[in-house]
């Protein structure tokens, strides 16, 4: 639960901040403005906007960045004289700059790539210094509908990355591998609550591109480095190309990770056995059984922990358990989830849904665009004779 300080026109500010750097929708803009104005963008909301938020634009914006904060700018111009509202001059020149430097930029193509910041908050949350508790900055495809799609950002992997920082024991000191990368966010995240390693993958080429990239925008390593670096760094991140459909056994089984990881893999049938191989592979190669969750590292938000539901197959094994597997997906397509399902459990997969079981903290609360209700997380692990 979000801390009772909170509860303040100030953090609606910080909200609208974190909202904009995140490049959260116009309708989500101007609602979080509205909620920081009492009801109406007012001068000091508009002043705000001004100082806080575009003057916050860092560096590594691209030229995509400046066509959403132009067009930001005249949504807010439009909902604040719609509503009669006095208008900022500082607004109309700022949209006025923005305007000559698309003229100026001419008919450009954009790079296809958006600077985003975002802001993990918690009931740690300072509302003095209005600081967010985690930032990860990433590039993101400009549009995920049309291609690209590793270089969106989805609403599972931020799931995903809120799960890790609300339960950080589980991934403490573990070897951490995700299939399926993306843009890199919870490699991120697993690097921030002390993973020993984490291991990133993707099968598309300019996908991983934009994945080391991300890494490196972060300030953490993208190389193999020599464990006895690995063992004094905190950068602990690499990032792999792994094409389901070409990678070895032997190579899948070489890597032993304690938990693996993925983020809106189940979405096509003709990939859905590739990913189940892979699964397999990671998930056989036999583990001590401390490599399972424990009650207590569910402890930190009071979750009631199911262990037999999590854990129901540990009385099948004699002493020794398999890596644990966490998978948030959004169910697009039944007939897809269900073909997945399948496949599991003909090699010998248990997939156990634990959405209702755990309850990570909803450390995105500006970001109005997230539909968290549609995440499903998973827990699959290896079933032993």
């Amino acid at each position: 639960m979000m801390d009772a300080r909170l509860d303040s026109p100030d953090r609606n500010l910080r909200y609208l901040k974190s909202a904009f750097l995140a490049v959260e929708p116009a309708d989500s803009l101007i609602s979080l403005a509205r909620q920081a104005g009492g009801g109406s963008i007012t001068p000091q909301v508009q002043d705000f906007v001004l100082k806080h938020c575009i003057g916050n634009i860092v560096e590594e914006g691209t030229p995509s960045n400046r066509t959403y904060i132009r067009n930001i700018l005249k949504k807010i111009i439009v909902a604040a004289e719609s509503s009669s509202d006095a208008v900022v001059e500082g607004l109309y020149e700022e949209f006025g700059h923005y305007l000559t430097v698309h003229t100026e930029e001419g008919l450009l193509k954009e790079s296809g790539r958006i600077y985003k910041e975002i802001s993990f908050y918690s009931s740690t949350y300072d509302s003095c210094s209005g600081s967010a508790n985690f930032v990860v900055r990433l590039l993101c495809s400009l549009n995920m509908l049309e291609g690209d799609t590793g270089c969106s950002l989805w609403p599972s992997s931020l799931f995903l990355s809120e799960f890790i920082l609300s339960y950080p024991k589980i991934f403490l000191n573990k070897f951490c591998f995700e299939v399926g990368s993306g843009v890199g966010l919870v490699g991120v995240c697993l690097n921030q609550v002390g993973a020993s390693k984490v291991i990133l993958t993707d099968g598309d080429i300019q996908t991983l591109a934009n994945m080391k990239s991300n890494v490196e925008l972060n300030g953490l390593r993208n190389e193999a480095i020599s464990s006895q670096i690995l063992c004094r760094s905190t950068n602990r991140v690499e990032c792999k190309y792994l094409p389901w459909e070409f990678v070895s056994e032997s190579e899948l089984q070489s890597y032993e990770p304690d938990i693996i990881l993925g983020a809106d893999i189940i979405y096509d049938p003709v990939c859905v056995p590739h990913l189940i191989r892979v699964l397999s592979a990671l998930l056989g190669s036999q583990k001590s059984s401390s490599n399972e969750p424990k009650a207590s590292d569910f402890d930190d938000l009071g979750v009631s922990f199911q262990a037999e539901e999590i854990n129901k197959d540990r009385s099948r094994k004699e002493g020794k358990e398999s890596p644990s597997s966490y998978i948030a997906t959004v169910i697009r397509n039944l007939d897809t989830f269900n073909y997945f399902l399948k496949l599991a459990s003909e090699a010998n997969l248990s997939v156990i849904d634990i959405t209702k079981t755990i309850n990570p903290l909803n450390l995105l609360p500006y970001m109005l665009s997230y539909d968290r209700s549609s995440v499903h997380l998973l827990r699959v692990s290896f079933l032993c004779d």
